[in-house]
């Protein structure tokens, strides 16, 4: 879900169930715990009568996976 947030500026609810492929109630607790961690930011809003809820990465969910992305280049080069 990070890498997906990673590759845009903001995402709702429906973009990121398409792109991670979890089902609704796992989406939705793994964006709360991220908010939590402090990885995620999370707006909730109306259009009109309908709820929209968007997500952004936060600075510190982009370092934490600028630094898993550092370790795993780091693991799959000493494999070689």
């Amino acid at each position: 879900m990070l890498a997906v947030l990673n590759a845009v500026e903001e995402a709702d609810f429906q973009f990121l169930l398409q792109q991670t492929g979890l089902t609704r109630g796992n989406l939705s607790s793994h964006t709360s715990k991220l908010e939590v961690a402090g990885y995620v930011e999370i707006e909730k809003a109306f259009v009109g009568k309908v709820p929209r809820t968007v997500y952004r990465l936060a600075e510190p969910g982009r370092a934490a996976l600028d630094d898993y992305r550092a370790h795993m280049t780091d693991v799959l080069g000493a494999m070689d």
